[in-house]
């Protein structure tokens, strides 16, 4: 394994999940994790139910490799106060969503140079806890820079954190989180990245499907969980209507406040 040099903040944040997960007591169940590489680059797809999930996966992939993963995170994040400064010290990748193309480049050129570049194909938090259509990206990414894509699945994770639910304190505790690393997946420059990008949808839902299926609790009635497994989560086009209402409300609150007298906006 290459000796990597010290990176003193992404160490402090690591020291700090450690504990945090270790406070909780969370009961970690880990498949696969031989798939992740030791050294070279990789792209590793993640599935997207919890707000966690980015720190959980981490975690699993320290303590077996002490390899860092490099994640690519809406700009605004690094537009806030301490956050910021704490990703651009981990040295992750900021999109503009608006103009991604230097991210895209900074992401490929990570790969190049040996990098574990993290991305959630997905692009958001799926409340329904099923794995939602994929944007393109990894497969464009894996293809260009010539290296794998790892299959990342976690259950269990969305139970700590995730959208539309507040957790209680207590709740956190003692709860059991599921990993599965999957075979690695070869992209090429001339295969559609549409084909291949809903084959690695196929295979991450499959992957959540024989986590759910080995999860050592229950989830009938339980909120975490989907409706076709007994559930009370919302379905995939109720959890679609109230991210458009959401985006809606948004873009309603974004306009007013151009339009509020004094705001310069206004002739």
């Amino acid at each position: 394994m290459t000796k990597r040099p010290s990176e003193p903040i992404y160490n402090a944040a690591i020291a700090a999940g450690r504990g945090l997960f270790g406070f909780w007591g969370l009961k970690r169940h880990v498949t696969g994790i031989e798939n992740l590489p030791r050294d070279g680059g990789a792209v590793i797809a993640i599935t997207h139910f919890g707000y966690l999930d980015f720190a959980l996966t981490e975690w699993v992939a320290w303590l077996s490799t002490h390899r860092r993963v490099r994640f690519m995170a809406k700009k605004s994040v690094f537009q806030k106060p301490v956050v910021g400064w704490l990703m651009r010290g981990m040295r992750h990748i900021s999109v503009d969503m608006q103009a991604g193309a230097a991210a895209y480049a900074n992401a490929v050129s990570a790969l190049r140079n040996g990098e574990l570049i993290g991305v959630f194909p997905e692009a958001g938090v799926s409340a329904s806890f099923l794995v939602r259509e994929f944007k393109t990206g990894a497969v464009r990414l894996a293809a260009e820079a010539g290296v794998p894509i790892i299959p990342v699945a976690v259950w269990g994770g969305h139970r700590l954190m995730t959208k539309r639910r507040k957790v209680k304190f207590f709740e956190r505790f003692g709860v059991p989180v599921s990993f599965s690393f999957g075979a690695p997946i070869t992209a090429h420059a001339d295969d559609d990245p549409r084909v291949a990008t809903e084959q690695l949808r196929t295979v991450m839902q499959r992957m959540v499907d024989e986590l759910q299926t080995s999860y050592p609790v229950s989830g009938a009635g339980q909120w975490w969980q989907p409706q076709h497994l007994g559930g009370t989560a919302p379905t995939v086009a109720e959890a679609q209507a109230a991210d458009e209402a959401r985006d809606a409300a948004r873009a309603a609150r974004a306009a007013a406040s151009t339009t509020t007298p004094g705001s310069g906006a206004e002739r």
